[in-house]
């Protein structure tokens, strides 16, 4: 290998350490947290899909095509079931 390869691949490896000692928690509960949001903004939305009527249906047609890519991961994440172990995911406090 060439020293410029070896060096770049040293600084990648650096830059990866860094990055997992300091912000990689933090970008993990983001993206939990913008999940949870996610899927509480679509069943409120598209709740009556459930059995559970939230907003008149003009404004669920509204929103329709923006929800509908991401419609069906939605309704596996809501309907899937949970056990304690997800709870020890969270942090008490």
């Amino acid at each position: 290998m060439q020293i410029p390869s070896r060096l770049w691949r040293f600084a990648r490896t650096l830059q990866e350490i860094l990055y997992g000692m300091t912000v990689y928690e933090w970008v993990r509960e983001f993206d939990k947290a913008r999940g949870e949001v996610d899927r509480l903004f679509t069943l409120i939305v598209f709740g009556e899909l459930l059995g559970i009527p939230l907003l008149p249906p003009y404004y669920t047609l509204r929103l329709l095509p923006y929800v509908v890519p991401r419609f069906e991961a939605w309704r596996r994440s809501m309907l899937r079931e949970r056990d304690l172990t997800e709870l020890f995911d969270q942090e008490i406090g």
